[in-house]
């Protein structure tokens, strides 16, 4: 049997354990605390925060192979523990690159993909903010170079005084001094897409989602996107680019942005399975989690054909404080024709937290009858 050692213990790795055992893998968890959800579902756990690599050092005497949950992690120290032979699923120079938000978008320029544009900006270097303002224009976004994640670390500001304070907040208040700045796109749509590459080097794409975010928080992603066919095919042959530079073996997660203007642009990569493919568990005959566990344990990849013609995912979000019980609501919500609940366990809730979701299987790829469906759920979930 596999035992599969996984660094981070959240939602996705509980859906990479549950995954798990339909292929009969052990997995052992690295996280910091007793009640983070993948704790339910692990064979065993070191418990210790997700950076502290003598602890996956211990993690790793336990498993076959070490993959991860986030990217939260010490490259330089796990760099030594792959000098000794500990084998890291996808590799550790396939994350080098990607990690830092500024070096992920010098290595789409050097593969000649389009992205938004970009400047490096350090809160403690002389501003300059005129002249940012006029290359990247206005309103521009503001993103943390690392560690950000579900809209943490990302604004949006719509003037030089906005600009201003915003960069005078991080010198002032934040360890955070490099920062990312970036063209604020006008988008048509946003899109993501799941691919997976195998050792061997074959590649599996599940199907393109359009996504849509709230205070940069992914609420609901429709499976399959309406976009024209010559759309989905350049997104599969710009996530095949990218996974076989990089010589991934694992599963990835690649946002896009479409735009009437610029085309289609690549906004991030996110090197782990990803919310945009969390419709693939009910709608799809080979989850992303199931694919993930496939590539880097090195059995064959799965059919990622879609079960259903259509499906609408739900990310229901913390809107409190609270230890509240959620139990009446999902109770309500699972009661919709075909709908499939996956909640995470998390006992703590905040505003944006996640704190489960919702795939909903549609008999049609109409985006109105997703999107109808998709406020029948949040009705419920925010009234």
């Amino acid at each position: 049997m596999k035992r599969v050692g996984v660094i981070g213990g959240g939602q996705l790795a509980w859906m990479i354990g549950k995954a798990a055992k339909k292929l009969a893998i052990e997995i052992i968890v690295q996280t910091p605390n007793a009640r983070d959800p993948a704790v339910s579902v692990a064979s065993d756990t070191v418990f210790a925060s997700v950076a502290d690599a003598d602890a996956t050092a211990n993690l790793a005497k336990t498993c076959d192979l070490i993959t991860f949950e986030n990217e939260f992690i010490n490259l330089e120290q796990l760099s030594k523990l792959s000098q000794r032979g500990v084998c890291f699923r996808p590799k550790l120079d396939s994350l080098k690159p990607l990690l830092d938000k500024y070096n992920q978008r010098r290595f789409l320029c050097d593969l000649g993909l389009p992205v938004p544009k970009f400047v490096a900006f350090d809160v403690n270097m002389d501003a300059g903010e005129d002249l940012i303002c006029r290359h990247l224009g206005l309103p521009l976004v503001i993103k943390a170079r690392r560690h950000g994640y579900d809209g943490q670390g990302t604004h949006i500001v719509e003037n030089l005084k906005d600009l201003k304070a915003k960069l005078l907040f991080y010198k002032q208040n934040s360890t955070t001094t490099s920062l990312l700045l970036e063209q604020f796109i006008s988008f048509e749509s946003e899109l993501g897409v799941i691919a997976t590459r195998s050792a061997t080097g074959e590649i599996a794409i599940h199907p393109v989602v359009e996504t849509q975010q709230e205070a940069q928080v992914c609420r609901r992603a429709i499976a399959p996107a309406d976009i024209p066919s010559h759309t989905v095919e350049e997104i599969k042959n710009i996530a095949s680019t990218i996974l076989n530079k990089l010589e991934v073996v694992g599963t990835f997660g690649i946002e896009f942005f479409l735009s009437a203007e610029s085309g289609l642009l690549v906004n991030e990569i996110a090197p782990r399975t990803h919310n945009c493919g969390h419709f693939s568990i009910d709608a799809c005959q080979t989850s992303q989690f199931e694919q993930h566990l496939r590539a880097i344990c090195d059995f064959p990849l799965g059919n990622t054909t879609m079960t259903s013609p259509g499906a609408i995912m739900v990310n229901l979000l913390g809107t409190e404080n609270s230890e509240s019980d959620s139990r009446e609501k999902c109770q309500q919500i699972e009661q919709i024709p075909q709908a499939h609940l996956h909640w995470y366990g998390k006992t703590e809730s905040r505003p944006g937290r996640k704190l489960g979701h919702v795939t909903v299987l549609l008999n049609t790829q109409s985006r109105d009858d997703a999107l109808n469906v998709a406020h029948q759920i949040e009705s419920i979930w925010y009234s």
